[in-house]
């Protein structure tokens, strides 16, 4: 007598339970990502409610991966991004076409503006910040590579978003729009205007709504995948409406210049 049925439901439950730690292991990533310092084993299963015994071999396994990596101070011991991340990450930034094709061009935007320039990516409701050219004043914007930010709040999302449909945007973020300084919209009829006006002019300006202190002005790509924009950070001390006018149509000269680039190959 044979037993071929029997064996179905173990394969099902089996395949059930891979997805289930698959889906785990990127919560957890993702969230350790997202901190500023080491979280112990006890912080980690209380931030994403797992049970401690199936969070302690997760943590074990992905330390032995090399792609979290524990930390000893006077308190105790936490897990953070290891190295493998940043390898994944890299190798992300070489192979993207959009990235390689703006480098030289966030070079030259940053010597011929005098200030910092971004380049970032639409990833769901928030700005993944890309490549970074931080401008020589001593007084200057800062963002980290891999920074990940509410798009409504920054320019280079309103850029990105501004590309897509309303429908779409509230889909993305949803009614409820995070409140980062006393200047960050906070109301989705509010956005859908600014959006409107950032349609209209060709470009994104934002101040003060993510960092006080800080204007932005930003541009989205055309016609490639993925939903790029480009931004210009200045102080705020440093913008005035003729600077804004200028860093936009400079920043609007380099992204036709990265368009018909990738144009050439093929991305359109």
């Amino acid at each position: 007598m044979t037993q071929p049925a029997a064996a179905k439901p173990s394969a099902s439950k089996n395949t059930e339970t891979e997805v289930k730690s698959a889906a785990r292991t990127i919560e957890l990533l993702e969230m350790l990502a997202g901190e500023t310092r080491p979280l112990t084993l006890s912080e980690i299963a209380s931030r994403l409610s797992f049970p401690v015994s199936s969070v302690h071999q997760l943590l074990r396994t992905l330390v032995s991966r090399g792609w979290l990596a524990t930390t000893t101070d006077g308190v105790g011991g936490g897990y953070t991004i290891g190295v493998r991340a940043l390898m994944t990450g890299m190798s992300f930034l070489e192979r993207d076409p959009v990235v390689q094709a703006m480098k030289p061009i966030l070079t030259m935007l940053r010597e011929e503006l005098g200030e910092t320039i971004h380049l970032a990516r639409l990833d769901g409701s928030r700005m993944v910040y890309l490549v970074s050219r931080e401008s020589e004043h001593q007084l200057r914007a800062v963002s980290r590579v891999g920074q990940a930010l509410p798009a409504h709040a920054t320019g280079l999302g309103k850029a990105a978003l501004a590309a897509l449909p309303d429908e779409e945007v509230q889909q993305r973020l949803g009614e409820t729009l995070v409140q980062i300084t006393p200047h960050t919209i906070d109301s989705m009829p509010e956005l859908l205007a600014d959006l409107a006006l950032t349609r209209r002019r060709g470009y994104a300006a934002e101040q003060e709504e993510n960092t006080v202190g800080n204007a932005c002005i930003a541009v989205a790509i055309p016609d490639v995948p993925g939903h790029y924009a480009v931004s210009c950070s200045v102080p705020l001390m440093r913008m005035t409406p003729e600077r804004a006018s200028t860093i936009a149509q400079t920043l609007q000269v380099g992204v036709r210049m990265a368009s018909n680039s990738l144009a050439g190959q093929g991305m359109r």
